[in-house]
């Protein structure tokens, strides 16, 4: 059998009477006058196909069928209420999942402060985070998957995508610890030209991989690649091993491997770009939300550089509140 449905405000009208059991009563308490009241009733009567009160002069009382629906009736008033009430938070930005992909290096640095405050001040947001180099966080921003990412060396022209650099950090030289350069201070980059080179694929981060190559062309060489390893972890694990050496972001040198040197490359060290991106017509308030907050600086180390203002570049022209 069918079930019929009931508009809320017939249901609401309903509630309210079974609650004052005077019909001049409820009907202040709605706002309305009694004779819509009474029409409201009677179509949720016909609805229903049985009369829910039982009315006699001065005396207005639940009949059985409306004894009967009378729980299951605030219960759906219950739940609608709940239901507007998350939508409002999620709409305001209070509550709702925000879809965070993170280069794993930023997993040593940015990321634990920045989820530990996020997590503070919203804490009805459920965040979803994903472990992502930078070719498939662009790609997961485009298709939607993600609603931030957070990674090194954004490219320089996207129609679809906003970046702004979060902080900057200096590149350093990473050797195998028994390495005859590993007894210095500093390395210059130069002093690299005839050694293997353990690198990220390309593929994976182009931007990044052809930053790092254009500081040791600029050093006057081509690097070697020797093998490659898409996590800086497994580029460490393999410089261990002596298949090479490799230049990393500064935050790196937070991976501990016995076998592994990590040593700066001088005056006017190049830096690597940390930047946050999301997709330009993104109407999710959680995105403004995070980007203040690395704004303020949240999850930044004392020694990080931020050289400019995330808030300036928020999504769809709107300022984080």
């Amino acid at each position: 059998m069918e079930r019929p449905e009931l508009p809320v405000q017939q249901v609401h009208a309903f509630v309210v009477l079974a609650e004052e059991l005077h019909f001049g009563r409820a009907a202040a308490r709605l706002g309305i006058a009694q004779p819509p009241l009474s029409q409201q009733i009677r179509r949720l009567e016909d609805k229903v196909g049985f009369a829910l009160f039982s009315r006699g002069p001065g005396r207005v009382a639940l009949t059985p069928a409306g004894r009967e629906l009378l729980p299951a009736a605030r219960q759906a008033l219950g739940g609608l209420a709940d239901g507007l009430a998350a939508a409002r938070d999620a709409g305001s930005g209070r509550a709702g999942r925000l879809r965070i992909g993170f280069a794993a290096s930023l997993a040593l640095t940015l990321l634990p402060g920045l989820l530990r405050t996020f997590r503070e001040r919203f804490p009805a947001v459920e965040l979803d985070i994903q472990e992502m180099t930078t070719t498939p966080q662009l790609a997961a921003l485009r298709e939607g998957t993600i609603d931030i990412g957070l990674l090194r060396e954004p490219p320089a022209d996207d129609t679809e995508l906003g970046f702004s650099t979060v902080l900057t950090e200096p590149f350093v030289a990473v050797l195998p610890s028994a390495h005859p350069l590993a007894a210095r201070r500093v390395v210059r980059v130069a002093q690299l030209a005839d050694q293997p080179f353990v690198l990220l694929p390309r593929a994976v981060g182009p931007s990044l991989y052809d930053r790092i190559t254009g500081v040791c062309v600029a050093a006057g060489f081509t690097p070697r690649v020797a093998q490659h390893a898409v996590e800086w972890q497994t580029v460490c694990a393999l410089v261990e091993t002596g298949l090479g050496v490799s230049l990393a972001p500064e935050s790196i040198r937070r991976i501990r491997l016995k076998g592994v040197a990590f040593r700066g490359i001088g005056p006017g060290t190049p830096r690597t770009r940390v930047a946050v991106a999301w997709r330009k017509d993104d109407p999710d308030p959680l995105v403004p939300r995070l980007l203040a907050a690395l704004d303020e600086g949240v999850g930044l180390s004392p020694s990080s550089t931020s050289p400019r203002s995330v808030r300036t570049a928020t999504p769809a022209g709107r300022r984080p509140r």
